[in-house]
């Protein structure tokens, strides 16, 4: 007989508990509202992160597609045959541009060292060629570095997103195995919410790393390419403006 009791009331126990567990909202909303304080904070920092790369692809996206194609419209009039001093003073007044910034260096740097005239010795002259490019060069930097922000912002998403996530998820989990403990029972309805919350914060992790590292990737490739560009045309300045010394010192020997 007192067997009987002990299984019946056993059984109510079960029922009562089975009956007290409320159902879960599995929809990405509910596991977020539902989530534990510590994962609710990984899961907004990680959806902050990625609204944030978001934003730096599509600037970087239209930025890149707009400095080729003012590249190229400078290097199509640079090639024209117009004479560099007046492509200079109509160039210097138009829209910022990493190009025509690194143009105006060299200018600027050739008009200061013939202001004076034409620098007779060949010494004088390696002087200028070097000056020249050499502020063409630090004006590349420059230009590359403003160019650059938001770069590390991708590639640091991109490397710790899923570890932010991951920590999310063994909180998670830590918490499922605390109401396993608490309530003593193992059934699937007191443990699957928890763990689904807990993947959730890796969904979202991998959500905010993937298109991070395909961006970075992307862009820094456009970047070194744009970068090369800008080589090139220092490089074909200074060529230009040693044809121009060569020819003035062979007419001064002619003279």
């Amino acid at each position: 007989m007192t067997d009987v009791v002990d299984i019946a009331s056993r059984a109510v126990e079960a029922a009562d508990l089975g009956g007290s567990v409320a159902p879960h909202d599995l929809s990405m909303m509910g596991l977020f509202l539902q989530a534990d304080i510590v994962v609710k904070i990984v899961m907004m920092i990680l959806i902050f992160s990625s609204f944030w790369c978001w934003a730096i692809i599509i600037e970087k996206k239209s930025t890149l597609r707009k400095l080729n194609r003012r590249a190229a419209r400078f290097e199509d009039a640079f090639w024209s045959g117009e004479p560099l001093d007046k492509l200079y003073q109509r160039v210097k007044k138009g829209p910022e541009d990493p190009m025509l910034k690194v143009f105006s260096a060299g200018m600027e740097e050739w008009q200061a060292g013939v202001a004076g005239g034409m620098p007779s010795k060949e010494s004088l002259q390696a002087s200028l060629r070097q000056r020249v490019e050499r502020a063409m060069t630090v004006a590349i930097g420059k230009e590359m570095a403003r160019l650059e922000r938001g770069m590390t912002f991708l590639a640091s998403t991109g490397s710790t997103a899923p570890f932010i996530g991951l920590f999310g998820t063994v909180w998670g989990i830590m918490n499922s195995f605390s109401a396993i403990a608490h309530t003593k029972n193992t059934s699937l309805a007191v443990v699957a919410p928890g763990i689904a919350e807990a993947l959730f914060a890796t969904a979202i992790g991998l959500v905010a790393a993937i298109p991070a590292v395909m961006a970075y990737n992307v862009f820094t490739s456009g970047l070194n390419r744009y970068a090369d560009r800008l080589d090139t045309f220092t490089s074909e300045f200074s060529t230009i403006l040693s044809r121009h010394l060569d020819r003035s010192e062979a007419g001064r020997k002619v003279a």
